[in-house]
């Protein structure tokens, strides 16, 4: 997975690449500030039921 600095430097083209693959997540789920990468794994497990390695793989694919 992406570290958190790669997160933020690159949010704007994460984002949209997750809203495109996960259609159920809000522009609320996908706010991002430094600190919050475990909410919003939580929040893709919670809405799709995938484990925090299925969500690692798929941030790795991003």
């Amino acid at each position: 997975m992406r570290n958190s600095k790669e997160l933020r430097n690159n949010w704007q083209e994460i984002r949209k690449n997750l809203k495109e693959k996960f259609a159920k997540l809000t522009d609320n789920d996908l706010l991002f500030a430094e600190n919050q990468k475990r909410e919003m794994i939580k929040r893709l497990q919670q809405k799709y039921g995938l484990s925090k390695e299925e969500i690692h793989k798929i941030f790795s694919d991003i």
